[in-house]
C-alpha cells in the first residue's frame, strides 16, 4: 500500500512538472508563433490566461444564455500574432472558446470579416482533463 501511495505521489509530481514546463513559456509571455505550437499552447489556457498573454482581443463576440446572461462561448480575433510555414504573419487568428477553453483555432488571411474559411485546427483536449 505504501509503495502505491509513493508511486502515485511520484506520478503526480511528474505530471505537475510537465504541466508547469508546458505553461512556463506561456507564463513568460512567449506563446509560439508557429501554427501547431500555438494551437498546443492555447489549448491549455483559460480566458484569463489568454488575456494576460495576448491582451484583449481586437474583436470579440459572445454567446450568452438568455435566462442568466452567462457567457458560454466566444469568438476572439487577434491580428498578426502567428506565422505560416513561409514565415509570413496571418492577418487574423481566431480563437473559438467554449466553457472557458479554446476549442478551435483558425488562421485567416484576412481581417476576420471575410466569410472564407482559413486554416482551422480543433484543439485536442488534454487526456488528463477528461
Amino acid at each position: 500500500m505504501r509503495a502505491q501511495t509513493w508511486l502515485n505521489g511520484v506520478l503526480a509530481v511528474a505530471l505537475l512538472s510537465l504541466s508547469e514546463a508546458v505553461l512556463a513559456g506561456a507564463a513568460a509571455g512567449k506563446l509560439p508563433e508557429d501554427e501547431q505550437g500555438f494551437v498546443d499552447a492555447v489549448g491549455k489556457l483559460n480566458r484569463a490566461q489568454l488575456i494576460a498573454l495576448l491582451g484583449e482581443p481586437a474583436r470579440a463576440e459572445d454567446v450568452k444564455l438568455k435566462d442568466s446572461g452567462r457567457v458560454v462561448a466566444s469568438i476572439w480575433h487577434y491580428h498578426n500574432i502567428n506565422k505560416d510555414a513561409a514565415g509570413a504573419f496571418y492577418p487574423t487568428t481566431e480563437l473559438d472558446i467554449i466553457d472557458d477553453q479554446v476549442s478551435v483555432v483558425v488562421f485567416l488571411n484576412n481581417d476576420g470579416s471575410d466569410a472564407n474559411p482559413g486554416q482551422t485546427y480543433e484543439v485536442q483536449p488534454n487526456p488528463a482533463d477528461l
